[in-house]
């Protein structure tokens, strides 16, 4: 029997990403191989509990919406993410992988919407991007940048264009929270005209560091 170990699952508004603001279903895996000084979920490094998948599909069944976001920890690091992200789309929801992108996303899916987290040098775990990744895009996936600093904005700028990350799928920006103020980031990407989206993460700004939220 396929299991997974997850540290929770939950219903609440997606506070990022292009879905930021819908009603989502939330499924936390258990685990994760970095360690980035700004993580906001190091709860979900250990613990949790064993479900099998058709167990975490009926509770995603519980609530009405059609979005549902596997997220962690680092879900791929569990080998049965996979055949959850598949059950998941089987069943017609629109389902969204936010992960490290530490780890190769070549078997996901194609049917995913992959949120791919290409880790700065301010999250002090640059040296774990698996640039490969880079060539597994599809046009309805998404790379994200959590900006720490200007060294980190300057970064991801030249990344954004080693990889040409606009043509291949949208690309957000994201103030790392407590860090950096959010206007300033704002104003740098105006100065510079970059064609990415600016995001902050909005269950943060309605309810804190709670979890679950």
């Amino acid at each position: 029997m396929d299991r997974l170990r997850l540290t929770e699952i939950f219903f609440s508004l997606q506070g990022e990403t292009r879905t930021v603001g819908l009603p989502t279903v939330f499924v936390r895996l258990t685990g994760c191989p970095l360690r980035c000084q700004y993580c906001d979920t190091a709860y979900a490094f250990t613990g949790g509990q064993w479900y099998d998948i058709d167990a975490i599909i009926a509770e995603v069944k519980k609530y009405k919406t059609q979005y549902v976001t596997v997220t962690g920890g680092e879900p791929l690091a569990q080998k049965a993410c996979l055949l959850l992200l598949k059950r998941l789309c089987d069943e017609g929801y629109e389902v969204s992988l936010e992960t490290s992108g530490a780890l190769d996303i070549a078997s996901v899916d194609k049917r995913v919407i992959k949120i791919v987290d290409i880790k700065t040098p301010g999250s002090q775990e640059v040296e774990k991007n698996h640039w490969p990744n880079m060539n597994s895009l599809l046009a309805h996936d998404q790379i994200k940048f959590v900006i720490c600093d200007e060294n980190d904005y300057q970064w991801a700028i030249q990344i954004m264009a080693q990889y040409n990350l606009p043509d291949r799928c949208q690309v957000l920006f994201s103030p790392s929270y407590g860090q950096i103020i959010p206007a300033k980031l704002a104003d740098w990407i105006l100065r510079d005209q970059l064609p990415v989206r600016m995001q902050i993460q909005l269950h943060k700004y309605l309810w804190g560091d709670v979890k679950g939220k």
